[in-house]
């Protein structure tokens, strides 16, 4: 199962809005992907509370995983949402 480590990019980390995005792209996604502190036990990618009790701050890594069909790309697109900065003006 791929998986990889992604640095949180958003100047707040992932709170409602950057959460937002990532759990509707998860939601697009036909893998299962899971998301969490290594070492510890990963959430479902695809529900706001879980990802939001996270509480991941910026610059935090987190291990991003996928298992399924299409999971090399489910795992680039939501690897590429998590370390970008979904606050910055020109995201909204």
């Amino acid at each position: 199962m791929p998986q990889l480590l992604v640095t949180v990019g958003s100047a707040s980390g992932l709170h409602a809005r950057p959460a937002s995005l990532l759990v509707q792209a998860a939601a697009r996604q036909s893998a299962k992907v899971t998301l969490g502190r290594p070492g510890q036990r990963p959430v479902d990618a695809r529900s706001l509370l879980s990802v939001l009790a996270l509480a991941a701050g910026q610059g935090e890594t987190l291990e991003l995983t996928a298992e399924g069909e299409q999971a090399d790309g489910a795992l680039a697109e939501l690897a590429a949402l998590i370390g970008s900065d979904l606050d910055a003006p020109d995201a909204r």
